[in-house]
């Protein structure tokens, strides 16, 4: 393919794609998303120039709080539509990324409610990547779905009973460059959303389901009113009811926690519930407060639902959610079963268990796992309900805006900076190859946990008053002496053959650039290369 790329459905595509996806990239679909993106794409770019004017205010001082504005809609008498049937027991529910073939299946065959096709944190972005992904969800939503390892030649079916389909598109913030609609950029957030419904939405509904999204990195109201405004396009072009889509709507940024009402409110025909997406909830507060000395944050392995801050975030969502008739859905344990090693192993899932029942005391009605190995120890806890959720249970937490901006507790340690050093280096070497979800040191990480490592380190630098527990500087100098360390011992790790094939000094060159910069980049695949 030239330069230029090829004209499709009204839109300009610039990057290759295999024949195979031809049936994803049809005609029709590619106008329909380019019919979004005309209406909608200036709506996205005014959201982020309120975002970027926000965080310049919180940057000279100010702090989140509860709007004036809203105030109205939090002491309002309303609820969310009802949740339809299918949705209303969300106990365990599996995700990882939609374009591992044979994932999805193992993903759809486990014993959960739902299985949470990710297109965003832990699918890198991709372009065949992505492209794969709405493939295998056009394929598993048929019911036609198998695959054979071309390693092994083990051969994966989709069983009788899969679980129910919910699918993450990218966020509205992000720009989706191989697909131009009028030379300009599509909106990543419409792409994959406006593919998956317009291949799937009837389709689902004529077996009895439905379309259901999460709906990723809203920082607020404004946010959700412009979702609501896309979903409504989208039931009106397909033909179908508004109030089809359902959408559950994660709280993944420190804005989008004092506007948890709004939120729910803009969207109250098409949202069944929040959820607590903590791992890009903890590098968003960091970013969002990076202006702040007075906070420190401690090595993020200790930034456990313990602290105040998160523990407060976890109430408050329960609370909202069960006022207003909505699910609230706890967050992902990123723990992966140790094989090697039976007393890891079984600290590893006593960890999983306690945090799984924080949440259910907290008055969450369903969690995540991100690997089949957690499902077990996942579905022990939230089994213990009485019914399919705890939608009756009466929460009286009392949170304000104090305990949600706690200062986190913890040192940080030499360990830490290295953890998180050598953590990012080796995930966004993965994720330039195309691989958005890694297992590194008995966790599965993705984009929103790597982001900790990143924000962190800049953080640490950022502020000489973030000192080791030892009393030592976080310099850019001490960052670099420990960044060459690190490759080292990652080469040792993987091995000669594998870190020259591989993109480590790349990865390491890129983190140096986010980690030492004047500004805290919004998410590092601003300042990165896509992956093909």
């Amino acid at each position: 393919m030239n330069d230029t790329g090829r004209q499709i459905g009204g839109a300009l595509m610039r990057s290759h794609t295999d024949p195979r996806y031809d049936a994803i990239l049809t005609p029709e679909a590619v106008a329909f998303v380019a019919a979004l993106n005309r209406e909608f794409a200036s709506a996205t770019q005014a959201l982020r120039e309120r975002r970027r004017a926000r965080q310049a205010g919180l940057d000279a001082g100010a702090l989140p709080e509860f709007s004036d504005a809203g105030a109205d809609v939090r002491a309002g008498d309303w609820t969310v539509a009802p949740i339809p049937a299918q949705l209303q027991d969300r106990r365990v529910e599996i995700t990882g990324p939609a374009s591992d073939r044979k994932l999805v299946i193992n993903a759809l065959n486990a014993p959960v409610r739902g299985y949470m096709a990710d297109l965003e944190d832990s699918q890198s972005p991709g372009w065949q990547g992505l492209l794969q992904g709405q493939l295998n969800l056009r394929d598993a939503v048929a019911g036609r779905m198998e695959h054979t390892d071309p390693e092994t030649g083990r051969h994966y079916v989709l069983g009788d009973q899969p679980a129910m389909v919910l699918v993450r598109p990218r966020g509205l913030h992000l720009p989706e460059p191989r697909l131009r609609v009028d030379d300009q950029p599509a909106v990543a957030g419409l792409v994959d959303a406006g593919l998956f419904l317009f291949h799937n939405a009837r389709a689902l509904l004529d077996k009895g389901s439905g379309p259901y999204l999460y709906l990723p990195k809203l920082d607020g109201r404004d946010d959700a009113c412009l979702w609501n405004d896309v979903l409504n396009r989208v039931q009106d072009e397909l033909g179908i009811p508004r109030g089809t889509i359902k959408v559950t709507v994660l709280i993944e940024t420190l804005p989008a926690a004092f506007e948890m009402d709004e939120i729910l409110f803009e969207l109250r025909t098409h949202a069944v519930g929040l959820a607590c997406g903590r791992w890009g909830y903890m590098a968003s507060a960091i970013k969002t407060l990076r202006g702040h000395a007075g906070y420190r944050w401690p090595g993020r392995q200790q930034l456990g639902m313990d602290q105040h801050f998160l523990d407060s975030l976890s109430k408050l969502l329960c609370r909202t959610c069960h006022r207003r008739g909505a699910l609230a859905m706890g967050g992902t344990a990123n723990w992966v079963p140790v094989h090697n090693d039976a007393a890891a192993n079984d600290k590893a899932l006593a960890r999983v268990r306690a945090d799984k029942r924080r949440e259910l005391d907290n008055g969450h009605d369903g969690t995540w796992v991100a690997h089949p190995g957690l499902v077990d120890v996942a579905a022990e806890v939230f089994d213990t309900l009485d019914g399919p959720n705890q939608l009756t249970r009466a929460l009286d937490w009392e949170i304000g805006a104090d305990d949600l901006l706690a200062p986190a507790e913890g040192d940080i340690t030499e360990a830490d900076l290295r953890n998180n050093i050598g953590v990012f280096v080796q995930y966004l070497e993965a994720w330039l190859r195309g691989q958005g979800a890694l297992a590194l040191y008995n966790l599965m990480e993705d984009a929103a946990t790597a982001e900790i490592c990143r924000v962190q380190v800049w953080h640490w630098i950022a502020h000489p008053e973030a000192v080791l527990a030892d009393g030592r500087e976080v310099t850019a100098e001490l960052f670099e002496a420990v960044l060459a360390e690190e490759l080292e011992i990652i080469q040792a790790e993987v091995g000669e053959q594998r870190y020259a094939d591989g993109r480590f000094d790349e990865a390491a060159r890129l983190m140096h650039t986010l980690c030492t910069a004047e500004t805290c980049a919004e998410f590092f695949a601003d300042a990165v290369p896509l992956p093909g």
